[in-house]
């Protein structure tokens, strides 16, 4: 479960939880059951928690009253966080021990496991690391928070307020540079037994920093907010002394060991949802990666006979498709036929319920590129909702490296790739599953605090899979290259962190058996090294648990199977974890087929 306590920066898994809001007109649930109102009041306590200690990401979901407020980093504030987390989770475990109702029970539980996850993640990084602060990402995620087209023009005001407090320039309020620099100093003088940050991170966001920076002024101008000129340059000013400050006091003090320590890499793959002995996953990933390769070449023969290239080895053939960019200038356009077509197959093949509205998507900003430098999908805000739909989104770079260089993405910007991803970050992927959230009526606890990786992953791996019979021969090659990152992925990660795998060989499977560009390389390493580490095991964990159930249906239904009806229950219950999908589908779907 993401910890919404503390700030998001950098976690690929956080921001595609934590852009929200949007106007449009979908059609979404108006009869609310009442035991999710009930469940929801439950949830509310500990978004309260979440509000009073990062009212930042309590916004961004949607929770409203908090748009002009900023994250206290004042002495102690993790001790203050770690009270209010106790006493919530007693609350829920009152609660729980007098309700009789079996689904509120379930949200409680949820609501009890992740406040108890919380709470080890405060606990096991105070004990472990020392702290770091990207202040220039963290106050860019707070102002972008709030300036976007989705955002109604009533509450992006609030931005030149949320500036004003995090430059020090409101009343009772101290610059957040300043808070920043005094925790990290006060807690690097305090305990030298905790590991330092990793160097390559460091030199990145020093890298970074400078994106962030012109797009909060470009924000500020393109929303025609006044007066947040003086404040903007005091803002400047304090970002670069504290860049200073890190570049000459912590980058020399960082570590070359990206490597964490098992208890908090053994943690990360808990919260990213990882459910099957690391050990397992690898293993299975790595058989899955050599039949994916036989799958390639098989259908790499054909497609460089049909296109007469001069090899018909797979990489070769991936290479030689890649060579036929689209015009940066229409790929959108393309991207948006692409969607058209899938739509019309899901249709045809009855493999699940289609909202009736078109699908959204545009290319990143080069912050949001420097952030996550792969495409992904802004969700809907999850609470209060009313008509919003999320966005997939299309970095073409990756921005600023640790040597400060951007790299081209030539993966995703050739005809055959956009099949796969947009099965994956489209339909009937990642926009499909929060747009069936906020259409049908999910918990709260269900839509937020039983979210994690593996199940949001794991249905657009599984999203790529349905759709993958009905493509032409080049649209399925892409389709099994895109499942053989997912399957490195599962292997590269752990092994990595582990000390299994160098980042040599890591760099070598990358590069030249799975052949991503450049750009992808580095931005995969520096994923599995210190952007996210575990996150990338999910992809294949979530497609492994959903095929498992999937098959185990199709077994028990017989010619019963439906897998529109199938598909839709999936949907229908949230973001919940694999095994507590599996339950609802053996108690629930099977019996009511069978």
């Amino acid at each position: 479960m993401i910890n919404y306590l503390k700030d998001p920066q950098g976690a690929f898994l956080a921001l595609i939880l934590l852009f929200f809001c949007l106007n449009s007109s979908i059609s979404y649930a108006q009869d609310i059951p009442e035991w999710i109102t009930k469940s929801n009041q439950y949830t509310g306590k500990l978004l309260d928690v979440i509000a009073k200690n990062n009212p930042e990401s309590a916004a961004r979901l949607g929770v409203d009253g908090f748009d002009d407020k900023i994250s206290d980093l004042s002495e102690g504030f993790n001790e203050r966080a770690l009270v209010d987390l106790d006493g919530v989770n007693q609350y829920f475990k009152a609660q729980l021990a007098s309700t009789e109702d079996d689904l509120i029970k379930q949200d409680l539980l949820i609501l009890i496991e992740s406040t108890a996850n919380e709470i080890e993640e405060i606990q096991l990084t105070e004990a472990n690391l020392l702290p770091y602060y990207n202040a220039t990402s963290r106050i860019y995620n707070g102002i972008r928070g709030l300036l976007e087209d989705r955002i109604p023009a009533e509450r992006r005001q609030a931005a030149l307020v949320r500036l004003k407090k995090y430059v020090g320039s409101e009343k009772g309020y101290v610059p957040l540079t300043n808070l920043a620099r005094e925790e990290m100093q006060r807690e690097w003088n305090k305990n030298r037994n905790r590991i330092a940050p990793y160097k390559e991170e460091v030199e990145r966001d020093l890298k970074t920093s400078e994106e962030y920076i012109k797009e909060i002024e470009v924000l500020f101008k393109k929303y025609e907010i006044k007066g947040f000129e003086k404040d903007y340059k005091k803002l400047v000013s304090q970002l670069e002394s504290y860049q200073d400050y890190i570049r000459d006091e912590v980058l020399p003090n960082t570590r070359t060991d990206f490597k964490l320590p098992l208890a908090i890499y053994s943690y990360n793959l808990k919260e990213y949802g990882v459910d099957m002995p690391i050990e397992e996953l690898q293993r299975r990933a790595m058989v899955a990666f050599k039949e994916l390769q036989t799958q390639l070449q098989v259908l790499g023969k054909i497609i460089a006979e049909k296109n007469n290239y001069p090899s018909d080895d797979y990489r070769d053939v991936l290479r030689s498709m890649k060579k036929e960019q689209l015009d940066s200038a229409n790929i959108l356009t393309v991207y948006r036929q692409q969607i058209k077509e899938i739509e019309a197959i899901i249709k045809d093949q009855q493999i699940l319920t289609l909202p009736d509205r078109e699908m959204t998507i545009r290319l990143a900003s080069p912050a949001e590129s420097a952030a996550a430098p792969a495409p992904f999908m802004s969700p809907p805000r999850l609470i209060g909702n009313t008509g919003e739909y999320g966005e997939f989104v299309l970095p073409l770079k990756a921005t600023g490296g640790s040597d400060g260089t951007s790299l081209k993405i030539d993966d995703f910007t050739h005809l055959s790739a956009s099949w796969p991803l947009t099965a994956h970050e489209g339909r009937p992927g990642h926009e499909l599953q929060f747009t069936a959230m906020v259409e049908r009526g999910v918990s709260q606890a269900r839509v937020i605090f039983a979210a994690n990786s593996v199940n949001i992953e794991g249905w657009a791996l599984y999203s790529e899979e349905i759709i993958l019979p009905f493509l032409p021969i080049e649209g399925q090659f892409m389709t099994l290259w895109s499942r053989l990152v997912r399957s490195g992925r599962a292997f590269l990660d752990p092994g990595l962190n582990l000390g299994t795998i160098t980042p040599e060989d890591a760099r070598y499977i990358l590069s030249q058996e799975i052949v991503l560009s450049e750009a992808l390389v580095r931005s995969e390493l520096e994923r599995y090294q210190f952007r996210a580490p575990g996150q990338a095991t999910s992809y294949f964990n979530g497609y492994l648990r959903l095929m498992e159930l999937r098959a185990e249906t199709e077994l028990i239904l017989g010619e019963k199977f439906d897998q529109l009806a199938f598909h839709d229950f999936v949907l229908g219950q949230g973001l919940l974890p694999p095994k507590l999908i599996k339950k609802a589908v053996l108690e629930e779907f099977i019996p009511a087929y069978k």
